[in-house]
Protein backbone atom coordinates (compact mmCIF):
# COMPACT_ATOMS: atom_id res chain seq x y z
CA UNK A 1 0.00 0.00 0.00
CA UNK A 2 1.16 3.30 -1.12
CA UNK A 3 0.11 6.84 -1.06
CA UNK A 4 -0.32 9.98 1.36
CA UNK A 5 -3.23 11.14 3.06
CA UNK A 6 -3.94 14.78 3.31
CA UNK A 7 -5.53 17.15 5.77
CA UNK A 8 -5.27 20.81 6.25
CA UNK A 9 -1.68 20.54 7.92
CA UNK A 10 -0.39 19.14 5.05
CA UNK A 11 0.29 15.29 3.39
CA UNK A 12 1.60 12.19 5.50
CA UNK A 13 2.97 9.57 3.33
CA UNK A 14 2.35 5.93 3.50
CA UNK A 15 4.86 3.56 5.34
CA UNK A 16 4.91 0.97 2.19
CA UNK A 17 7.54 -0.80 4.15
CA UNK A 18 5.26 -1.08 6.68
CA UNK A 19 2.52 -1.95 5.60
CA UNK A 20 3.86 -4.93 3.46
CA UNK A 21 5.34 -6.28 6.53
CA UNK A 22 1.82 -6.07 8.11
CA UNK A 23 0.22 -7.80 5.07
CA UNK A 24 2.91 -10.67 5.25
CA UNK A 25 2.76 -11.53 8.87
CA UNK A 26 -0.96 -11.04 9.73
CA UNK A 27 -3.10 -13.55 7.75
CA UNK A 28 -6.38 -11.13 8.51
CA UNK A 29 -4.80 -8.24 6.79
CA UNK A 30 -5.56 -6.94 3.35
CA UNK A 31 -5.34 -3.79 1.33
CA UNK A 32 -8.49 -1.96 0.66
CA UNK A 33 -8.70 1.01 -0.59
CA UNK A 34 -11.86 1.87 0.23
CA UNK A 35 -11.34 0.99 3.73
CA UNK A 36 -10.74 3.90 5.37
CA UNK A 37 -14.06 5.57 3.13
CA UNK A 38 -16.43 5.81 5.52
CA UNK A 39 -14.46 5.31 8.61
CA UNK A 40 -13.14 8.74 10.23
CA UNK A 41 -11.49 7.06 13.57
CA UNK A 42 -8.21 7.63 11.81
CA UNK A 43 -8.35 11.29 10.18
CA UNK A 44 -9.32 13.08 13.25
CA UNK A 45 -6.11 11.87 14.88
CA UNK A 46 -3.79 12.99 11.75
CA UNK A 47 -3.52 16.58 12.62
CA UNK A 48 -2.85 16.06 16.45
CA UNK A 49 -0.47 13.99 15.05
CA UNK A 50 1.23 16.42 12.46
CA UNK A 51 0.93 18.87 15.28
CA UNK A 52 3.58 16.75 17.39
CA UNK A 53 5.59 15.00 14.54
CA UNK A 54 5.51 17.22 11.51
CA UNK A 55 4.58 16.09 8.15
CA UNK A 56 7.77 13.53 7.73
CA UNK A 57 6.03 11.13 9.82
CA UNK A 58 5.50 7.88 7.93
CA UNK A 59 2.15 6.19 8.24
CA UNK A 60 0.79 2.87 8.41
CA UNK A 61 -3.26 3.03 8.48
CA UNK A 62 -5.25 -0.14 9.76
CA UNK A 63 -9.03 -0.25 10.20
CA UNK A 64 -10.51 -3.22 11.35
CA UNK A 65 -13.56 -4.54 9.70
CA UNK A 66 -13.73 -7.49 12.12
CA UNK A 67 -13.21 -6.63 16.16
CA UNK A 68 -13.41 -9.92 17.56
CA UNK A 69 -10.23 -11.31 19.57
CA UNK A 70 -8.65 -14.00 16.97
CA UNK A 71 -8.26 -10.56 14.66
CA UNK A 72 -7.23 -8.12 17.19
CA UNK A 73 -3.97 -10.99 17.87
CA UNK A 74 -3.94 -11.20 14.38
CA UNK A 75 -3.31 -7.70 13.65
CA UNK A 76 -1.29 -7.57 16.84
CA UNK A 77 0.69 -9.96 15.92
CA UNK A 78 1.26 -8.27 12.47
CA UNK A 79 2.14 -5.07 13.82
CA UNK A 80 4.67 -6.33 15.98
CA UNK A 81 6.55 -7.24 12.60
CA UNK A 82 5.76 -4.22 10.89
CA UNK A 83 7.12 -1.56 13.69
CA UNK A 84 10.33 -4.34 14.10
CA UNK A 85 13.29 -2.07 14.05
CA UNK A 86 11.36 1.47 13.75
CA UNK A 87 9.98 4.48 16.20
CA UNK A 88 6.28 3.43 16.25
CA UNK A 89 3.31 5.45 18.05
CA UNK A 90 0.43 2.82 17.91
CA UNK A 91 -2.72 4.62 17.85
CA UNK A 92 -6.05 3.21 18.46
CA UNK A 93 -9.14 5.52 18.40
CA UNK A 94 -12.55 4.99 19.26
CA UNK A 95 -15.16 6.28 21.29
CA UNK A 96 -16.34 3.97 24.58
CA UNK A 97 -20.10 3.84 25.90
CA UNK A 98 -22.77 6.08 23.53
CA UNK A 99 -26.00 7.69 24.50
CA UNK A 100 -26.82 6.26 28.32
CA UNK A 101 -26.63 8.55 31.54
CA UNK A 102 -23.04 9.83 32.40
CA UNK A 103 -23.21 7.93 35.57
CA UNK A 104 -23.90 4.50 34.07
CA UNK A 105 -21.62 5.03 31.07
CA UNK A 106 -18.76 5.80 33.97
CA UNK A 107 -19.23 2.81 35.46
CA UNK A 108 -18.94 0.92 32.18
CA UNK A 109 -16.14 2.45 30.69
CA UNK A 110 -14.05 2.16 33.81
CA UNK A 111 -15.07 -1.48 34.37
CA UNK A 112 -13.36 -1.06 30.26
CA UNK A 113 -10.43 1.20 30.76
CA UNK A 114 -9.40 -0.99 34.02
CA UNK A 115 -9.23 -4.16 31.91
CA UNK A 116 -6.92 -1.81 29.42
CA UNK A 117 -5.29 -0.93 32.43
CA UNK A 118 -4.34 -4.08 33.90
CA UNK A 119 -3.36 -4.96 29.78
CA UNK A 120 -5.89 -7.99 30.51
CA UNK A 121 -6.92 -9.05 26.95
CA UNK A 122 -9.42 -11.52 27.96
CA UNK A 123 -10.74 -9.64 30.31
CA UNK A 124 -11.57 -6.57 27.92
CA UNK A 125 -13.36 -8.80 25.87
CA UNK A 126 -15.70 -10.08 28.76
CA UNK A 127 -15.91 -6.64 30.22
CA UNK A 128 -17.48 -5.87 26.97
CA UNK A 129 -20.16 -8.50 26.34
CA UNK A 130 -20.80 -8.45 30.21
CA UNK A 131 -21.67 -4.73 30.59
CA UNK A 132 -22.95 -4.29 26.78
CA UNK A 133 -20.40 -1.82 26.51
CA UNK A 134 -20.80 0.18 22.79
CA UNK A 135 -17.27 0.81 21.84
CA UNK A 136 -16.80 1.18 18.18
CA UNK A 137 -13.41 0.69 17.46
CA UNK A 138 -13.06 -1.99 20.72
CA UNK A 139 -10.78 -4.29 18.66
CA UNK A 140 -7.99 -1.67 17.08
CA UNK A 141 -7.92 -1.02 21.55
CA UNK A 142 -6.99 -4.65 21.46
CA UNK A 143 -4.74 -4.90 19.00
CA UNK A 144 -2.94 -1.71 19.92
CA UNK A 145 -3.35 -3.30 24.11
CA UNK A 146 -1.85 -6.56 22.07
CA UNK A 147 0.80 -4.85 20.46
CA UNK A 148 2.30 -3.01 23.37
CA UNK A 149 1.92 -6.22 25.79
CA UNK A 150 3.93 -8.17 22.88
CA UNK A 151 6.47 -5.35 22.54
CA UNK A 152 7.50 -5.32 25.85
CA UNK A 153 5.37 -2.06 27.30
CA UNK A 154 4.66 -3.57 30.85
CA UNK A 155 1.52 -1.18 31.68
CA UNK A 156 -1.25 1.59 30.61
CA UNK A 157 -1.81 4.75 32.06
CA UNK A 158 -5.37 6.65 32.08
CA UNK A 159 -4.44 10.43 31.18
CA UNK A 160 -7.84 10.83 31.57
CA UNK A 161 -11.75 10.06 31.07
CA UNK A 162 -14.22 12.44 29.81
CA UNK A 163 -18.07 11.97 28.56
CA UNK A 164 -19.88 14.46 26.32
CA UNK A 165 -21.69 15.53 28.84
CA UNK A 166 -18.82 17.11 30.63
CA UNK A 167 -18.96 19.48 27.66
CA UNK A 168 -22.20 20.03 26.75
CA UNK A 169 -23.90 20.05 30.46
CA UNK A 170 -26.28 17.06 29.07
CA UNK A 171 -25.70 13.73 31.00
CA UNK A 172 -28.66 11.91 29.86
CA UNK A 173 -27.35 10.81 27.29
CA UNK A 174 -23.83 10.86 26.32
CA UNK A 175 -20.46 9.39 25.12
CA UNK A 176 -17.30 8.23 27.60
CA UNK A 177 -14.14 9.03 25.74
CA UNK A 178 -10.91 8.18 27.55
CA UNK A 179 -6.99 8.26 27.09
CA UNK A 180 -4.51 5.63 27.76
CA UNK A 181 -0.65 5.22 26.92
CA UNK A 182 0.91 2.37 26.76
CA UNK A 183 4.76 2.37 28.72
Amino acid sequence: MEGEWVTPLGKLRVDADAAARLADAADVVAFDPYAHRLEHSLEVQLPFLQRIYGDSVPLLPVSLLFQDIDTAKGVAAGLVKAVKGKRAVLVASSDLTHYEPAEQARKKDTALVGRVLEMDLEGFYSTLERLDVTSCGYGAIAAVMETARALGLGRAELLKYASSGDTSGDNLQVVGYGALRFV
